[in-house]
């Protein structure tokens, strides 16, 4: 079992459940040390005081909250640990949840519970059961590095699980992000969907890194003295090209069947990007702008691009022969 990160307790009502807290996940992502390039020694980060620029040791080094470019308050661990935190070495229960009603954006790091003596099995085993049987997850408030967090506790394969959350008011509003209104067509949501259809899955277990075997590959040959292997050839998509969203739809779909084995059963069928025709309003509406380059759809100016510079030019030419008759008319 990892070294446990925590120990308290769980607080179920009336019902107190010993824990430790150790580490759901591993970090297998591979680590750089800086080096000076020309002898391969190791550089290190020195902390260093700005006022006098003496290099510092751990004991050296303290807490402080800086009010102002002026003036910084100092704080010590033992004033920290003498802060009054109901939860400090408990993990209380608050309310029990739907599942589906947390946002999953809230969730942070992920901890396994496990028990602490032989005297925490029932109780935790009764925790266990009431979750599982009651579809819900519990909410609960704990103490960590000096800080009162959320937290979530659910069932995975017969352990109880932390999932450390984040405050309401920590996550940012998308409202500015989204994109504004844009036309689809019906049919373009329907071949999306399918496309969804398509490349649904039972699993994601099967999934791996491949960044991080490539990088393992390149440290060996390097290592070893071996050639660098040479990167896969992938496609490139052209920077700044349009493309017919109805038509990368369907080439999605089919390539999709295709990696299932499912076959395309030919090529992929594409759909042609046709103006839509206004009504007399939005003729009205519309008169004093030139419309010759917009098509309708949901890539709005991407047909107007293909194929039709020369309706463009034309239309250049005919606006600027209106505008020498105008000039001339005027003198």
């Amino acid at each position: 079992m990892p070294r446990p990160l925590w120990t308290g307790a769980i607080s179920f009502g009336l019902v107190t459940i010993p824990v430790k807290v150790v580490s759901a996940t591993q970090d297998h992502s591979i680590h750089f040390r800086q080096i000076h390039l020309e002898d391969l020694g190791r550089v290190r980060t020195r902390k260093v005081c700005e006022l006098d620029g003496e290099a510092l040791s751990q004991d050296e080094i303290g807490k402080g909250y800086e009010l102002s470019k002026e003036q910084t308050v100092p704080i010590t661990d033992e004033e920290l640990d003498r802060i009054p935190l109901p939860t400090a070495k408990a993990i209380e229960i608050v309310a029990f949840v739907d599942a589906d009603s947390v946002d999953p954006i809230r969730i942070s790091d992920s901890y396994y519970l496990a028990i602490d003596g032989q005297v925490a099995a029932k109780p935790y085993t009764l925790l266990r059961r009431a979750l599982e049987r009651s579809d819900k997850v519990a909410v609960a408030k704990f103490a960590w590095h000096n800080r009162e967090r959320l937290g979530l506790l659910r069932v995975r394969e017969g352990a109880i699980v932390l999932h450390s959350m984040r405050w309401p008011d920590e996550i940012r509003s998308p409202e500015s992000l989204a994109p504004r209104q844009v036309e689809l067509d019906d049919d373009e949501i329907d071949r999306a969907v399918q496309l969804t259809d398509t490349m649904a899955l039972d699993s994601i277990a099967g999934f791996r890194d491949a960044y991080r075997d490539a990088l393992e590959e390149l440290i060996a040959a390097k290592s070893e003295g071996r050639e660098i292997p040479e990167p896969a050839e992938g496609e490139e998509q052209e920077e700044g090209k349009v493309v017919d969203l109805m038509a990368a739809l369907n080439a999605s779909v089919e390539a999709a069947k295709e990696s299932r084995g499912e076959g395309g059963g030919g090529e992929a069928t594409v759909h042609e990007m046709r103006p839509r025709k206004k009504t007399a309003s939005k003729k009205a509406a519309s008169s004093g702008k030139a419309t010759t380059g917009r098509k309708a759809g949901a890539s709005g100016k991407t047909t107007g691009r293909k194929a039709g510079a020369g309706k463009a030019t034309a239309a250049k030419r005919t606006t600027g022969a209106k505008r020498t008759a105008r000039k001339r008319s005027a003198s």
